[in-house]
């Protein structure tokens, strides 16, 4: 198989999104910018003359309930959900204006970010993209009282995940395997949302989380069901599970070419992956090309149908 050379993209024009942060609770405006080719995804906090955090493996904040940036002492909190979007739909250079410690959490999707990018388009640019080809395996384990929590990366053509969870009802264990080049982002993932157990509540605010949650932006589970359905997908949690995952691993800065295997994995072991990947300098190689084993689709017109939908802890 061919590889193919892919050019970066950046965004057509601005866009402009407001809310409220979910853990924070705090109001916060954010403006996606185009940016140069080769700048990569960059922070900007408005709020404080400007200052800027680029969104790498080096920056990343101790996390638990959500992945957070850190610089100078500087926090851009919960960006999982903006850099899965980003990456997932092949946006490589921008600036993110944020006038506030946390991005929104709009309904807790990646979905209005997708939808915003078909809109208006992208804008290729004079640059290959590199991605990071996996040469070996790295893994990361763990035990806990659930059992092993597993993440791996292999050699793979494309970006292929398999991710399993393994929740209480009424989530069960799923199971999700798919193969992110084939342009199936804005269909498969993007639109499902984060989820969060009504009794794991009070814990969570008393340590000073989920004061923005609520039914608007989170699925909400209590006493073994789905408090506000319907679900967006059979299968929404471990959909969710995988659009984190995608915004965990763009730390690692480029876009990866491999597969990844993930079982109860969440933030943490995600991003211990990212750091343990940067470290061995022989498990990877930046490439231009891209072995797909699928017919890539790569669309950036409006035209491309999005899912109909009905109108938190990861």
């Amino acid at each position: 198989m061919h590889g193919h050379a892919h050019t970066e993209f950046t965004l057509s024009e601005p866009l402009a999104f407001d809310g409220v942060g979910l853990h924070s609770g705090a109001p916060v405006q954010m403006r996606l910018i185009p940016a140069p080719a080769g700048s990569g995804i960059v922070f900007r906090r408005t709020d404080l003359d400007n200052f800027e955090i680029p969104a790498n493996g080096r920056n990343v904040a101790r996390v638990s309930y959500a992945t957070s940036l850190m610089r100078q002492g500087v926090l851009i909190s919960t960006t999982e959900h903006l850099l899965s979007a980003l990456i997932g739909h092949g946006v490589d250079n921008v600036i993110v204006e944020i006038d506030n410690l946390e991005v929104p959490i709009l309904d807790g999707s990646s979905l209005p970010y997708v939808e915003a990018f078909l809109r208006t388009g992208l804008k290729a640019q004079r640059r290959r993209r590199e991605y990071i080809r996996i040469l070996k395996p790295v893994e990361v384990s763990e035990n806990s009282r659930e059992g092993v929590k597993f993440i791996g990366v292999y050699p793979g053509d494309g970006y292929q995940i398999d991710y399993r969870i393994d929740f209480p009802a009424p989530i069960g264990s799923e199971r999700f395997l798919g193969d992110l080049e084939t342009g199936a982002y804005a269909d498969l993932i993007a639109p499902a949302r984060t989820f969060g157990f009504r009794e794991d509540e009070p814990m969570l605010r008393d340590m000073g989380l989920i004061r923005g949650a609520s039914d608007a932006c989170a699925i909400i589970i209590g006493g073994g069901a789905v408090q506000n359905g319907p679900l967006r997908f059979a299968d929404e949690f471990v959909r969710h599970k995988v659009l984190d995952l995608i915004g965990d691993l763009a730390l690692a800065g480029r876009r990866i070419q491999g597969r990844v295997v993930a079982e109860r994995a969440g933030h943490a072991m995600h991003t211990a992956l990212v750091s343990r990947l940067m470290k061995d300098r022989s498990a990877w190689e930046l490439a231009y090309s891209y072995e797909e084993a699928a017919v890539p689709v790569r669309e950036v017109s409006a035209a491309m149908p999005m899912p109909n939908l009905a109108a938190a802890h990861a």
